[in-house]
């Protein structure tokens, strides 16, 4: 099985991409979902950020507030690096166990998409690895668009991950999303036909 990295910074159109895997029939490991699934699969996690950060960050259920605590880790690089030393080894653990799965059940390739495929090493881990490539004014004016937040925490955010234009030296293939949907798709069916040519 192939596995092929894909990422892109916030607001890059990553999970866009990630569509058009599916809709071809390709299995998807999301790491943002992971991200948010491994509270109920690891009930340890919430312990621990706890811990680190208080109660003030769960709910009267004791549910954790992710967008609050988010909008408070990525104001600063130490809580960034705080957080993941708490979370990443779960994530890391489920991807690689759904791959396993994954492989064993004969799949042709499937997509590991990660915003940070790069930052933690994962690419790696993958036999190629993708980038969905914006500049960052349309990266900020999406999110703006998309999530309704704050100028200054959606540039928080960006900081808190590896410059879009960085991660360029870390992939095979770039996927320009700065215009049309049809002209990502273009780029997409191009890029498609040189990873099965790869199996």
């Amino acid at each position: 099985m192939l596995k092929v990295g894909l990422t892109g910074g916030i607001g890059s159109g990553k999970s866009t991409v990630s569509r058009l895997f599916k809709e071809k029939g390709f299995p998807i490991i999301d790491a943002d979902i992971i991200s948010r699934e491994i509270y109920n699969i690891y009930p340890d996690i919430n312990k621990e950020i706890r811990e680190q950060f208080g109660s003030s960050f769960f709910d009267s259920d004791g549910q954790l507030i992710r967008k609050e605590l988010g909008a408070f880790i990525f104001k600063d690089k130490e809580r960034v690096k705080k957080i993941e030393s708490i979370t990443l080894p779960y994530i890391l653990k489920e991807i690689f166990e759904r791959l396993e799965q994954l492989s064993r059940e004969d799949n042709a390739l499937c997509i590991v998409d990660a915003p940070t495929l790069i930052e933690v090493g994962l690419h790696k881990h993958m036999d190629t690895n993708i980038l969905v490539w914006v500049n960052l004014n349309t990266q900020i004016e999406r999110v703006k668009l998309r999530d309704n937040a704050k100028e200054e925490d959606i540039i928080n955010r960006i900081k808190a991950q590896l410059p879009i234009d960085e991660k360029k030296k870390y992939v095979d293939f770039i996927i320009d999303n700065r215009l049309s949907l049809n002209h990502t798709k273009e780029q997409f069916e191009v890029i498609l036909k040189s990873l099965l040519l790869m199996r």
